[in-house]
């Protein structure tokens, strides 16, 4: 059973994917904090970077953008003429994102500048340019723009600068592909391109043709504005969560849509009606007076997903630890001791987690490199089964992500596409305790310090008396666990020593005053 269950106030909506009543997905969008995956601005060229083959583009956003070479239309190509890959039709690109993405498209390939052309031949500072929004700012890094600009609607994303008809890896069946291609290529007009996303499956003339005159139009308004309007300058928004919902996860195999406010419920059935009229009786509205989220287990669920570790039924669990290069899993086997042989237990214990690290994986909107550590196992075949199951559960997701070999130490290596920020990341800061390590340093730890910081002051110090200023659960140890130290320290310095707790003070804080 899948679900999409909405809950949306002023300042927030969230959107969560069920899947067998549990959460999958979460998207969030704040007032104070919308994304911007996806706009098109009028962006100007503020600096060029021949040692990174990149530029700074001002879009009017906190922080210039960042523009890749490979990212940059080259005026002097003939765009009509280029024949993409084969693989692009068995990318995702956009297609089967929740959220556009177009740098799939032309990534870590040289045929849109032709043999290597330098970016200082592209761009120059001060040039005003068409941009989209390709990758959301991350961290201490800006947007990730390209001028390869993609509108995607219903069952197509229309890529205006290209001349190419592709078809979403998720429809298999080559008949259908095939009918598809010829379809779009009855209908496309000269110098532009199609991608057919997976919901085009099965889909007739009528739906592409109304897709395409509806981007037609939107692509000449984009025009339009951009002619109308100094860099930098924001062009077109893309849709807000809801409606992006509906255009690219409410599908036939959806089996209900909830969402708690009646004017947003309005405005989802006004959308369905129009575009999805076949999905109109899936639409409900949630009138209980218990939040929709406790309704549906879903604000516990989240509150696990911000957990490390993760618990497996048969009580093995996982531990995630998110780092800012890499993602790594490590599965564990806990309470969980089979009942025939070592074997047999770990490649249960490695199944069962596969599922459970997918979900974690999509639910926690995890990206960039993943390695998972498998228990490692001895036989080939178990081997092989674990790979397998790898890649079919996989498939859920509709990011793009690549799996490589299993390693003779149980290792997976993986990637995500990563395009905005983690669920950790988005509704949590770094603790202001530990800043960010997920560690403080142990109370007998700190007394030593405080030892060692004595033992340095004392000698120049011409005072009788010193006072400690530390954290309550600090002094509390000293005076219970460590009072033969205290003992120690007046006796070999011949001084005084006062312990004050200070609730105000840092857990490792502490000051030392001689009087």
């Amino acid at each position: 059973m899948k679900e999409i269950i909405i809950n949306a106030n002023p300042y927030e909506k969230r959107v969560a994917l069920l899947e067998d009543h549990l959460l999958t997905e979460i998207y969030i969008e704040r007032r104070r904090s919308k994304r911007i995956n996806g706009n098109i601005y009028k962006g100007k060229v503020t600096r060029v970077l021949p040692g990174m083959q990149a530029a700074f583009v001002d879009i009017g956003i906190d922080r210039d953008a960042f523009l890749y070479v490979v990212d940059v239309m080259d005026p002097s190509i003939d765009y009509e003429r280029i024949t993409l890959p084969d693989d692009l039709d068995q990318m995702p690109g956009q297609e089967d994102h929740f959220s556009p993405n177009t740098e799939t498209l032309f990534e870590g390939r040289n045929t849109s500048h032709g043999s290597n052309v330098a970016i200082e031949d592209l761009l120059k500072e001060g040039q005003e340019l068409l941009v989209q929004v390709s990758k959301e700012p991350l961290g201490t890094k800006g947007a990730r723009v390209t001028t390869h600009i993609t509108l995607p609607g219903r069952y197509l994303v229309f890529m205006p600068n290209v001349d190419h008809i592709g078809i979403s890896r998720k429809i298999e069946d080559k008949v259908e592909r095939n009918r598809l291609r010829e379809l779009i290529a009855s209908l496309k007009k000269p110098s532009v391109g199609y991608i057919v996303r997976t919901v085009g499956e099965g889909k007739n003339e009528k739906h592409f043709r109304a897709d395409i005159e509806y981007l037609s139009k939107l692509w000449e308004d984009v025009l339009v504005r951009s002619s109308n309007c100094s860099a930098p300058c924001l062009i077109h928004r893309e849709l807000d969560i809801l409606l992006k919902t509906l255009r690219d996860i409410f599908t036939n195999d959806v089996d209900q849509l909830i969402i708690d406010v009646k004017d947003e419920y309005s405005r989802c059935m006004e959308f369905v009606e129009n575009f999805l009229p076949n999905l109109t009786d899936r639409v409900k509205l949630y009138t209980k007076s218990r939040p929709i989220f406790d309704e549906y287990d879903i604000d516990r669920q989240i509150e696990e997903a911000l957990s490390p570790k993760v618990w497996l039924k048969s009580g093995g669990y996982i531990v995630i630890d998110e780092t800012e290069a890499l993602i790594a899993i490590d599965v564990n086997t806990g309470k969980f001791v089979g009942e025939t042989s070592l074997e047999e237990t770990i490649f249960k214990i490695n199944i069962e987690a596969i599922k459970e690290i997918i979900r974690q994986v999509r639910l926690r909107d995890l990206g960039g490199i993943i390695i998972i550590d498998f228990i490692d196992m001895e036989t080939e075949e178990n081997r092989r089964k674990l790979l397998q199951g790898l890649e079919d559960e996989l498939r859920r997701d509709r990011m793009r992500t690549k799996v490589l070999q299993l390693t003779e130490l149980g290792l997976v290596e993986m990637t995500r596409k990563r395009i905005k920020q983690s669920l950790s990341n988005l509704l949590t800061n770094p603790c202001p305790y530990c800043k960010g390590t997920g560690r403080v340093k142990s109370i007998l730890t700190i007394c030593r310090s405080i030892q060692r910081e004595i033992d340095r002051l004392i000698p120049s110090a011409k005072g009788d008396e010193i006072i400690i200023r530390a954290h309550p659960a600090i002094a509390a140890f000293f005076y219970k666990q460590e009072d033969s130290m205290l003992e120690y320290l007046e006796g070999n310095y011949n001084k005084r020593i006062t312990i004050r707790s200070d609730p105000e003070f840092h857990y490792e804080q502490y000051d030392i005053i001689v009087l």
